[in-house]
């Protein structure tokens, strides 16, 4: 099975201009307000703090992930949505047999979800572990990988 979420990160360089606009005029309102008589307040910065967090947060969650387990392999991949189209940038990958899925866990929150995975290794104890955004990959979608390495770590369990 193939998932991608393009479709859905499309929207985050918009969110991403927009956070930018609304910053610079609240600068530039803030600036105009300095050179009046009344005195500036911290609530007329609140507003930039506010856009501010909310600028973090997009570039926290604002990456496409694309998950392949046909074939023999299983391939997971962050990567950067802003500059997506010139440049791979933020990129995290995790290219390994199936036979090496250990297990996984999905984290589910309201704003956030990730997939962790753990892979084991002959070379040492233990799992290495991988977590990966999938925060705008739809509910079906999610379903549907999350069946595919369900799938998978059960077959490991049936042979082992």
């Amino acid at each position: 099975m193939r998932f991608t979420n393009k479709n859905e990160v499309k929207i985050v360089p918009s969110i991403y201009i927009v956070l930018v606009a609304i910053f610079v005029t609240n600068i530039f309102v803030n600036i105009e307000l300095m050179s009046s008589d009344e005195p500036v307040r911290f609530s007329h910065y609140l507003p930039n703090i506010v856009v501010l967090l909310l600028g973090f947060y997009v570039h926290r969650i604002g990456q496409s992930f694309d998950f392949d387990s046909d074939g023999e392999t299983l391939n997971l991949k962050n990567n950067g949505v802003f500059f997506s189209k010139f440049m791979e940038y933020r990129v995290q990958k995790a290219e390994f047999p199936k036979r090496k899925l250990g297990k996984f866990r999905v984290s589910d929150y309201f704003f956030y979800s990730a997939v962790t995975i753990y892979i084991s290794s002959r070379r040492r104890r233990g799992y290495k572990k991988y977590t990966f955004n999938t925060t705008f990959l739809s509910r079906k979608k999610k379903r549907g990988m999350i069946a595919s390495m369900q799938k998978i770590v059960d077959n490991q369990k049936t042979t082992a």
